[in-house]
């Protein structure tokens, strides 16, 4: 178990940084109050073990003094930083020093020495298991509110049994599809309920709109692609690695997932492209694209990079893998963490406390703000409370679409027991790559997760 949260540095391996920036994650980037974390969820997040992370204590009632608090700069910076005069109110006496720094770049070197550590900063979940032992323990301090924390986000927080980031956006898996093209080719969106619904529902549209038109996307970018299907595995309730560390790739989940994509590509019915590169868009707006299946964050091409389809475009939840499944899940995400050898702990828990728990806080977030005057809408709070009442506006290029409604009715339905390897990133040129050559027509199926577990337990696993 201890091998699944080590540390380690690769040069060369891209990150999903690497591959859009924060900026495009930002704009790209009652029924559930049901749905709670059990009272065992942290009993059995991982292995049993005892953590060595600091627990929280010490100066926990210390309300005065000086924080550092790390962010990407952009939209992110500016939005996070709009929310300290709200703080600021509650803690007068805590001054928040809001940095814009390379997170992904400065982050895991700053750790590793303890020189300049600051006492709290973004990072993205899949980057989360890497340095995982260097996070402090804020388990009695979150305590009061893991009951209203979205399952999967409380997940992927935790290590050895003790939570150790607080859980920030949520970004489920939607379907966006043209409304339009659908209508004239005689297709009823309530009909897809299924990924053999889609496929149908596809050939409907390439026969009304010639063979050009291939409707689906698919994903060319390794790294996206590897991200996208970890949306589909999560869905079907597993993950790359399970509670233990143990590589499940080569499974009947994963093995749906490339059945899938294989059949798009036999029948002819994708359009291969990187998500919303300058060759992708132009398909998507030359009516060649009829289904995008992809985070919620790809509402940003409707809402702001689409010009002839903007307004046509609208969002439904995923189809599920067997009538009746589940059509929730998540791609993507990210969080908070507090360094162990954080000077303040406790001060920057009680920022990101306000920020991610209090109304005042989510509310200045997603709600309407100086940087976007509709608020955030490519992700959601992981705070079941927060979901209770609609914070952004109904999105322009959805035409008019309640994209909250529909995103936050997926919630229930996202399984929880996903685990994130430390060796994400890295798999990227083993899986990633050959989920590409699937495509290509150079791997079966079966082949793509044979090849890709040998390459991971011998090129990864075993050297950790």
């Amino acid at each position: 178990m201890s091998k699944q949260f080590e540390p380690f540095t690769q040069p060369g391996i891209s990150t999903l940084q690497d591959i859009f920036s924060r900026r495009s994650f930002l704009k790209s980037a009652a029924a559930i109050g049901a749905l709670a974390a059990s009272g065992g969820l942290l009993a059995a997040c991982n292995s049993p073990a005892n953590s060595s992370a600091p627990a929280a204590a010490g100066n926990a009632t210390a309300n005065e003094g000086t924080i550092t608090i790390w962010d990407r700069s952009g939209d992110l910076y500016q939005v996070f930083d709009a929310t300290i005069a709200s703080f600021n109110k509650k803690y007068p006496k805590i001054t928040v020093k809001h940095v814009s720094v390379d997170v992904d770049a400065k982050l895991p070197t700053t750790l590793n020495t303890g020189v300049n550590v600051p006492d709290g900063a973004f990072y993205e979940d899949n980057n989360l298991p890497n340095l995982a032992s260097h996070y402090y323990d804020i388990s009695d301090w979150i305590k009061p509110y893991v009951h209203d924390i979205v399952p999967f986000k409380l997940r992927v927080n935790t290590y050895q049994n003790h939570i150790v980031g607080i859980p920030w956006d949520l970004d489920p898996g939607l379907l966006y599809y043209r409304e339009d093209m659908l209508q004239q080719a005689g297709v009823n969106p309530a009909s897809i309920a299924t990924y053999d619904d889609l496929i149908a529902a596809a050939h409907k549209v390439q026969n009304k709109f010639g063979p050009t038109c291939k409707p689906i996307h698919l994903e060319q970018d390794p790294g996206l692609t590897q991200l996208w299907v970890e949306m589909f595995a999560n869905q079907q309730g597993t993950s790359m690695v399970d509670a233990n560390g143990n590589l499940q790739l080569d499974s009947p989940a994963y093995l749906n997932i490339m059945n899938f994509f294989k059949r798009i590509r036999d029948e002819k019915l994708g359009t291969r492209a990187q998500y919303y590169a300058p060759g992708d868009i132009a398909a998507i707006e030359s009516n060649q694209v009829a289904f995008y299946p992809w985070a919620v964050w790809a509402v940003y091409g409707p809402d702001l990079l689409f010009k002839k389809t903007k307004g046509k475009w609208r969002a439904m939840p995923l189809p599920a893998w067997n009538a009746g499944g589940a059509r929730g899940a998540v791609m993507g995400g990210s969080s908070f963490i507090i360094p162990k050898k954080a000077k303040n702990p406790h001060l920057a828990w009680l920022f990101y406390e306000h920020l991610v728990f209090s109304k005042e806080g989510y509310t200045a977030v997603y709600g309407p703000n100086k940087i976007y005057a509709g608020g955030i809408n490519t992700s959601i709070p992981s705070y079941l409370p927060a979901l209770q009442t609609q914070l952004y506006k109904n999105s322009e290029g959805l035409g008019g679409q309640n994209l909250w409604e529909t995103v936050t009715g997926t919630v229930k339905d996202i399984p929880g027991n996903y685990y994130i390897a430390p060796w994400y990133n890295q798999a990227v040129p083993y899986f990633g790559t050959n989920v590409q050559r699937l495509l290509d027509g150079q791997m079966t199926p079966e082949q793509v997760l044979k090849k890709s577990s040998d390459d991971i337990k011998t090129k990864l696993i075993a050297r950790q």
